[in-house]
C-alpha cells in the first residue's frame, strides 16, 4: 500500500491558518470530519488530547504528528498540513512546527495500514525530504514527493535485505567488521509513529558511528524483530526508549538505559554512546528495578508510593464498578420485592460481600505488592489483604498489607542473594512464596490487623458521628478534589477514601460516596450546560461535544470534561472545582447517604434523599456552568 492511499489530497491543508496548538488540532480534525473519515469528532479529539497528555507529538525538527487509534475513525487516514508561519506545538526541541501529519487509525486497523503508517514515520527522519515538503505548493506535488520517496525507500530496503543476508544474521544494521554491538527496544503508547521513528533514528545513527545495533519495536502489531537471548548476551548495553511497559526481565545483569521514546528520536547518538560505554544502571529483574537510577528515572518517595498505589487501585476498580452496580441493582429490587427475593439474593451474592466486593481489598493489596516486588509479591499481598478483610482492618489494613508484602519480597531477594546458584530455580517456586507468606501473614496477624482494626473502627465511628459543620467541610474537600485533575491523583485519592469508608462500614455508610459521586458528576454536566446556554463562547464542534457530556455527567464519568479542561485549564478547572465542592458539601449538609460506589443518576434512587442528591448535583453544575460561561470570552473577542 502506498502512503498516498492514506494521505488523500482532499484532506491536505496547504496553508494552515491556526496560530496555536489547539487551533491546529481543531483545523486538522475539521478536515478529517469534512471528508467523512471520522464518525465521532468529540471522541477522536478526546483521544488526540489523551495522547498529547502523555507527551507532546511535536517531535521537533519542525514536525508534529498528533495521532489516535479509536473507533471514532471510519478509515485509516493521514492529514498533511503545512504552516508558513509556524505553530507553537510544545515541541520537544522548543521550536515551532511547520509540517503536520494527523494520523487517524481505526481500532481494527489492518496490518497493511499500520505498516504504511510506520513507513510514513520513518520518512520523516530525512530533513531534506521535509524541506521539499515545505516547498510544495499543491496536493499533487505532495503526493508525487511521497510516491517517489517511498519507491526509493522500498528499493533501499531490498538492497539492505540482500546485504543483511551476507552479514551476521542477527545484526540488523551497522558495521559487520566491528564488535561494537548494542540492542534497543522502542515503544510508544499508540504504537504507530514514535515507535518506528525511534527505531530508524537509532539505526541511522548507529551506521554513522560504525556500531552494530539490533532494534526491537513494540508497535500496534505487537513486538517485531524480537531480540534473542544471544543478542542480549553479546550486547555491551541495552537501550529501552519506551513510553509504555516492555518485557524487562530478559535484561537482568545488563547495563540498561531507560528513556522516553522521544529520546530515541532526538538523542540517539547519546543513547548509543552511553550504552557502548556501559554508562547505564545494571538492571536487576529480581530486585524489580536497577541497582542505581539515572537522573531521568529518579523519583521522589511520594511519586513512587503513588505509582504503587495507583497500580492497586486501577486493578481494583473493575471489581468496584462491576460489583457496585450489581449491588446497587439488588438494593432497588430489595425495596420492591423484599430481601428474600431470589434475584436480590443472586445479585447480592455476585456483587456483595461474598462476590466482587469480597475481592476489593485483596486485589488492591496484591497489585500494590506486585508493583513493588514484582510477581512473587502478588500472592503474599493478596493474602495479607484478605486477612485485613477478615480482621476488620479494612481498607487501611489492605493498603498496609500491600506495601509490606512488596518490601518483604525485596528483603527476601537480598537475604537469599548469597545462596548457591544451583538454588536459583527454587527461589520463585518455593522460597519467596513460603517465606513471603509467612512473614507477611505473621506481621498482619500480630501487628497490623489489631492496629488497623482499631483505627478503622475509630474512623468509622468518627465519620458516623461527625457534626454537620465538620461533615460539610469534608464534603467540600472531597467534592472539590474530584475536579482538580478529573481522573488524576487527587480524583483517585478522594474516590479511594470514600471506597475505604464504604467497604469498612459494611456498605452502609455511603455519606462520603455521595459527596464524591456528586463532585464527579458536576464537571461534564457543567460543560454541557455552559456550551448549551453560552453558545457564543464555544465553537460549533465544542457545542456538539458538550451534548455528549450530559450523558457522561449523569453516568458519573468525570473524564468527559478533560478535552475542555486541556483547551482552557484555568477557566474550566476553576469553575468545576467550585461547583464540585459545593455539590459535595450540600450532600453532607443534607445528610445524604448513597450506598453505591458507581452509577451516577442510575443509582440515585438508592440514596436516602434521592431528590436532594440530584438537587445538590444540579446546583453545583449550574454554578460551575455560570462561572465558566460568564468568564469565557465570546469567540469574536478571542
Amino acid at each position: 500500500m502506498r502512503i498516498t492511499d492514506l494521505m488523500i489530497k482532499e484532506t491536505m491543508i496547504m496553508d494552515l491558518q491556526a496560530t496555536t496548538k489547539d487551533g491546529a488540532i481543531e483545523e486538522l480534525i475539521a478536515s478529517l470530519e469534512a471528508s467523512g473519515r471520522i464518525n465521532d469528532r468529540a471522541l477522536f479529539k478526546e483521544m488526540i488530547y489523551k495522547r498529547e497528555a502523555e507527551s507532546s507529538t511535536g517531535i521537533g525538527g519542525g514536525i508534529a504528528m498528533p495521532h489516535a487509534k479509536t473507533k471514532a475513525v471510519n478509515e485509516a487516514t493521514v492529514v498533511f498540513a503545512k504552516s508558513s508561519k509556524g505553530v507553537d506545538f510544545e515541541s520537544l526541541d522548543g521550536e515551532p512546527a511547520n509540517v503536520f501529519f494527523m494520523i487517524a487509525a481505526p481500532e481494527g486497523a489492518a496490518n497493511t495500514h499500520l505498516r504504511t503508517l510506520a513507513a510514513l514515520s520513518r520518512l520523516l527522519i530525512d530533513t531534506d525530504f521535509i524541506e521539499k515538503l515545505m516547498n510544495a505548493q499543491t496536493p499533487d506535488e505532495v503526493s508525487e514527493l511521497f510516491d517517489t520517496k517511498q519507491a526509493e525507500e522500498e528499493a533501499a530496503k531490498k538492497e539492505k535485505e540482500a546485504a543483511k543476508a551476507q552479514q551476521t544474521p542477527d545484526v540488523i544494521a551497522g558495521n559487520p567488521d566491528s564488535d561494537e554491538f548494542v540492542v534497543a527496544v522502542t515503544a510508544c503508547p499508540t504504537g504507530i509513529a514514535h515507535t518506528y521513528m525511534a527505531e530508524d533514528a537509532l539505526i541511522k545513527k548507529a551506521k554513522e558511528m560504525g556500531v552494530n545495533i539490533r532494534v526491537e519495536t513494540n508497535g500496534s502489531e505487537g513486538a517485531q524483530n524480537v531480540l534473542t537471548a544471544d543478542e542480549i548476551r553479546r550486547a555491551k548495553g541495552v537501550i529501552v526508549a519506551a513510553d509504555k511497559k516492555v518485557e524487562m526481565a530478559r535484561f537482568d545483569g545488563k547495563p540498561v538505559l531507560q528513556r522516553p521514546v522521544s529520546d530515541g528520536i532526538r538523542k540517539s547518538e547519546e543513547l548509543i554512546r552511553k550504552a557502548l560505554n556501559g554508562d547505564a544502571p545494571i538492571y536487576r529483574s529480581e530486585g524489580n528495578g536497577n541497582t542505581e537510577e539515572t537522573k531521568a528515572e529518579k523519583a521522589s518517595v511520594g511519586s513512587k508510593i503513588y505509582k504503587d498505589l495507583m497500580n492497586g487501585i486501577s486493578h481494583m476498580l473493575p471489581f468496584v464498578v462491576g460489583g457496585g452496580i450489581l449491588l446497587a441493582i439488588s438494593f432497588l429490587f430489595e425495596q420492591m420485592a423484599g430481601a428474600e427475593n431470589p434475584i436480590v439474593k443472586l445479585l447480592q451474592t455476585i456483587g456483595g460481600g461474598t462476590g466482587a466486593f469480597h475481592f476489593l481489598i485483596p486485589i488492591l493489596a496484591g497489585f500494590i505488592a506486585m508493583s513493588i516486588g514484582d510477581r512473587p509479591a502478588l500472592m503474599p499481598g493478596m493474602v495479607g489483604g484478605l486477612m485485613a478483610v477478615n480482621s476488620n482492618a479494612g481498607f487501611l489494613g489492605g493498603l498496609a498489607a500491600g506495601f509490606m508484602a512488596g518490601y518483604v519480597v525485596i528483603f527476601l531477594r537480598k537475604a537469599f542473594a548469597g545462596l548457591p546458584k544451583t538454588l536459583d530455580g527454587l527461589k520463585p517456586i518455593l522460597l519467596y512464596p513460603v517465606f513471603g507468606l509467612l512473614i507477611t501473614g505473621a506481621i498482619m496477624f500480630y501487628l497490623f490487623d489489631p492496629i488497623f482494626g482499631g483505627i478503622n473502627t475509630w474512623l468509622v465511628n468518627v465519620l458516623n458521628n461527625l457534626g454537620t459543620g465538620n461533615a460539610v467541610i469534608l464534603g467540600l474537600i472531597l467534592g472539590g478534589m474530584m475536579s482538580i485533575d478529573m481522573g488524576g491523583p487527587f480524583n483517585k485519592a478522594a474516590y479511594a477514601f470514600s471506597i475505604g469508608v464504604f467497604t469498612s462500614s459494611g456498605n452502609t455508610n455511603g455519606a462520603m460516596m455521595a459527596a464524591v459521586m456528586a463532585g464527579g458528576m458536576v464537571p461534564p454536566l457543567a460543560i454541557a450546560l455552559a456550551s448549551t446556554f453560552f453558545k457564543n463562547k464555544f465553537t460549533e464542534q465544542e457545542r456538539k461535544s458538550g451534548l455528549t457530556n450530559y450523558v457522561l455527567g449523569l453516568s458519573f464519568i468525570t473524564e468527559g470534561a478533560i478535552p475542555f479542561a486541556a483547551a482552557d485549564p484555568l477557566r474550566v478547572l476553576t469553575s468545576c472545582i467550585v461547583g464540585s465542592a459545593i455539590a459535595g458539601g450540600l450532600t453532607q449538609f443534607w445528610q445524604i447517604n448513597l450506598p453505591a460506589p458507581h452509577g451516577g443518576i442510575f443509582v440515585a434512587a438508592l440514596a436516602n434523599h434521592a431528590l436532594l442528591f440530584l438537587l445538590a448535583v444540579a446546583i453545583g453544575s449550574v454554578i460551575s456552568a455560570l462561572i465558566l460561561g460568564l468568564w469565557k470570552k465570546p469567540l469574536e473577542a478571542k
